[in-house]
Formats: C-alpha cells, sequence, structure tokens
C-alpha cells in the first residue's frame, strides 16, 4: 500500500481522500477490494536511485459501480457486438466523486517528463494486460489538457461547489443571497440538536436506493481512527433516536460532503442536528458545538457544512456528485473531468462521437467564456449580485 509520507509528499494541495490514511481504510475494511470488484494496481514510479517521482492510485475492475462517471452504456455496446468490457483500469478515489490530481508527481525538473512515461505506462498496461480501457475520472484540469494531447478521450461532468465569500458568520452569507432564497432558508432554521449509528443509516439508505454497499462497517471505525482530524459528522436525532447522519471530510481550506443517510423514511418536519466532529482541535477551539433545529430534506446537509465552513473560516464546501437543487442553497456549478483510454480503435472513434455530442450543451457560446448549460445554472443563483 502507497506510504502515507509518499502521497503527502507527492501531492502539492493535500486532499484527504487520497492520504493513506482513506486509501488504506478502503483496503484493510474489504470495501474495496478483489472481492468487491476493485483490485488495486496502483502504481509506483522510480528514478534509478529508488527514489519516488510517481504514485497512481489504480484499480482492475469487474464493474462500473462507485465511479460517479457513468459508462454502463458503453459496456452495453461493447456486449452488443461480442467485445469485453469488462474487466478495465480505473485511476480514481474508489466510491469519491472528488477532483484533485490523479497522477501524482514530485515536484521536481523532470515532473512533466515523468507525467509522459507514467501515461505511456497505463496505455500500455492496458494493451498487455489485454482489457478494454484505462480511465481516470474526477482528474484535475490540467491533467485533463495533458491527457488530451496523450490520445485520451474527454468528457466534461458537473457538481455543486459553495464558495466562502469572506463570511464572519452565517447571517453574512444569508444576506448575501435573494430575499426569496434568504426567506426560505430563514423559515427552514429553528434551533440546532456515531459510528455504529452512521454505518445503521448507511445500509439503510444503500439498501434502498443504490442496492450495493461497498463501504463495510469497519471502513468507517478504521476511517475515524486514522482521520479523526479530518472527520466532520452531523447527526439528527427524533427525540433520543439518532435518525439522520452526514459525513463530511476536511482537508486544506474545503469540506467535502461525502455521505448523507437515514434510518427510514421520515415525514415529521422538524429534527434536531448536532454537529459532532471528532478532532478535539475544531470541537475545543476553533468550532464549539452549537445546537440548531433544521426542517430536515436531503439538502439540508449541505446547509450545515456552509455554517460549519463559515465558522472554521475555510474557502469551499464541495457537495459531491449531481444535485442542481443545491443551486437554491448557494451552491455554484462547478465542472468536473474525466479522461478515457480504449484500446479499440473503432470502439474509441464511436465514443469519442458520443462524448462530443454530451458536451455539446456545455460548449462555450457567451462572452464571459462560460459553457450554454453552465450559464442557465449561473443565471439562477441564489445570489443577489452576480458572480
Amino acid at each position: 500500500m502507497i506510504g502515507m509520507r509518499v502521497l503527502l509528499m507527492l501531492l502539492a494541495l493535500y486532499n484527504p481522500f487520497l492520504s493513506h490514511g482513506f486509501l488504506l481504510s478502503l483496503e484493510e475494511s474489504n470495501s474495496a477490494v478483489k472481492e468487491t470488484g476493485w483490485m488495486p494496481r496502483h502504481i509506483v514510479a522510480k528514478d534509478e536511485s529508488g527514489t519516488v517521482v510517481g504514485v497512481v492510485p489504480l484499480y482492475l475492475k469487474s464493474h462500473s459501480y462507485g465511479e460517479f462517471v457513468f459508462d454502463h452504456s458503453w459496456a452495453d455496446a461493447y456486449y452488443s457486438y461480442g467485445s469485453r468490457y469488462y474487466p478495465k483500469y480505473q485511476c480514481c478515489v474508489p466510491f469519491t466523486p472528488v477532483t484533485s490530481p490523479r497522477i501524482l508527481l514530485r515536484d521536481s525538473l523532470y515532473k512533466d517528463q515523468v507525467f509522459d512515461i507514467v501515461v505511456d505506462a497505463l496505455k500500455y498496461l492496458v494493451a498487455k494486460s489485454q482489457v478494454s480501457s484505462v480511465h481516470i475520472t474526477f482528474s484535475s484540469e490540467n491533467e485533463r489538457q495533458n491527457l488530451k494531447e496523450k490520445g485520451f478521450l474527454q468528457r466534461i461532468g458537473m457538481q455543486y461547489h459553495w464558495t466562502n465569500r469572506n463570511y464572519t458568520c452565517f447571517d453574512d452569507f444569508l444576506m448575501d443571497m435573494k430575499q426569496n432564497k434568504r426567506k426560505n432558508i430563514c423559515q427552514e432554521r429553528k434551533k440546532a440538536k456515531h459510528w455504529d449509528s452512521f454505518y445503521t443509516f448507511y445500509r439503510n439508505t444503500t439498501d434502498n436506493m443504490w442496492g450495493s454497499p461497498y463501504l463495510t462497517r469497519e471502513f468507517f471505525h478504521n476511517m475515524g481512527s486514522k482521520m479523526g482530524d479530518q472527520v466532520l459528522l452531523v447527526v439528527a436525532e427524533e427525540g433520543d433516536e439518532l435518525v439522520v447522519g452526514a459525513l463530511n471530510l476536511i482537508g486544506g481550506d474545503t469540506i467535502y460532503g461525502r455521505l448523507g443517510a437515514v434510518t427510514r423514511k421520515l415525514i415529521i418536519p422538524a429534527y434536531i442536528l448536532k454537529l459532532v466532529i471528532t478532532s478535539p482541535s475544531y470541537a475545543n477551539e476553533k468550532f464549539p458545538i452549537k445546537e440548531f433545529t433544521v426542517e430536515l430534506q436531503k439538502q439540508r446537509k449541505e446547509e450545515v457544512a456552509i455554517e460549519a465552513a463559515i465558522e472554521l473560516n475555510l474557502k469551499t464546501v464541495e457537495a459531491g456528485a449531481q444535485g442542481e437543487h443545491k443551486i437554491q442553497r448557494g451552491y455554484m456549478p462547478v465542472p468536473t473531468y474525466s479522461c478515457h483510454y480504449l484500446l479499440d480503435e473503432e470502439f474509441s472513434k464511436a465514443i469519442e462521437e458520443f462524448v462530443v455530442r454530451e458536451a455539446t450543451q456545455m460548449i462555450t457560446v457567451d462572452a464571459q467564456r462560460l459553457p450554454s448549460y453552465f450559464r442557465y445554472l449561473f443565471d439562477r443563483t441564489s445570489f443577489r449580485n452576480a458572480l
């Protein structure tokens, strides 16, 4: 398994999901292992002296679940022509739709050359292993441009992120919003009130909605013990019973909204939420526990993350995959990128046509050089002043 010190050294802007603690927890808990369709095949590049100069988190996969960049139709097309799409290589953080570098490089004079060598090695690995493809999902924009030059197909997705515009408190944020949006949030907020409980929430949600609970109970305990300083857990209770949980991680200047789950379908309008931060330094010094009540709906966990970001003086909240409704909570659309290399040239051309058609709704059409669909979303922002 990749060493923590190596990862932190190679990654210029620290991301908690690329930490040794997170990746190791996925494997030690049997969440991302061969038996669940995630066979670790991490690449470690070394120079002649044995110094690590590059690391790639890589998995050999037998399915497309847990990636958040959907290619099931590609697999169907392969099978309809008698070809095999799986196994495939996936360069990503399992179950985690967070943008960050995927080819982690030591900062040196030879950084660009190492990148080229690593990418060529990935393409060689596809051919040698006789798999269909390699997919680099939620890559950085810089990687996207470089991978395009190396023959990778480009695909654009979308997420919603909240940015701290130098707010000193949550009320400052509310005053920055349009009156009708501010009024809606104010009407919802009234008064604000663990790992085993959260796993119960998670299993209930996956059983009812997703069907595949890849993360195990041991993963949450393991991650909590290894990453305590970076975990922000929000729970809600009905009476004395915990009924809702939302898991966030803190890395650098960002809160990453990761998982939200419930024990059952809830219909009573209001529940007590309590912020539970496993890091004593956060809880005691930076973020004393506050209590308030919010109406329980899916998007409310993102509102709590915003308040936590303001209190902790953090810059951004990344709310994860999907969810256009997040615009109403003050989140803004942000593009995400994935890059795909397919060994079969005919299929590669067909899928290239597909991703081009898919991206037509995001083509630049105005003076601000914002893609058309993103322009549409920006026009629906909740803020009084245009960004």
